[in-house]
């Protein structure tokens, strides 16, 4: 299945080739918490940024090995480039993972999908 989205404006558009998964994941560490965003999680080689606007913005913070990319223009929080954390917060040092902001998806509200939170707050 290919999922598709975007930002506000229409300058950052996205697709992923996956399936919107039976829960969505919302993170209490302080960044997501402020940014309120509930995620949806997919392989790197299967998202692709359809419309790149030249200006993309990414916010890192603490370890800086999470890059939070986000709309210069309308400020909407799109994805995450970062490490495949477990639910434990450890990491095998290699696998990264995409986090897409599921309020931007094209025909789903992710206010209505269920949601398993991630403990950020003390993780990491």
């Amino acid at each position: 299945m290919t999922i598709t989205g975007s930002c506000h404006c229409g300058k950052t558009a996205f697709r992923a080739d996956a399936e919107i998964p039976a829960l969505l994941t919302r993170c209490t560490c302080s960044f997501c918490a402020k940014r309120g965003a509930l995620l949806m999680y997919c392989e790197p080689d299967r998202f692709h940024v359809t419309v790149h606007p030249a200006d993309d913005t990414v916010y890192r913070w603490h370890t800086r090995q999470v890059a939070h990319h986000f709309c210069a223009h309308c400020g909407c929080a799109t994805f995450s480039d970062s490490p495949a954390f477990g639910l434990d917060g450890k990491w095998d040092g290699t696998k990264r993972r995409i986090g897409i902001n599921a309020r931007l998806l094209d025909g789903f509200d992710a206010a209505l999908a269920p949601v398993v939170i991630i403990d950020g707050k003390h993780l990491w």
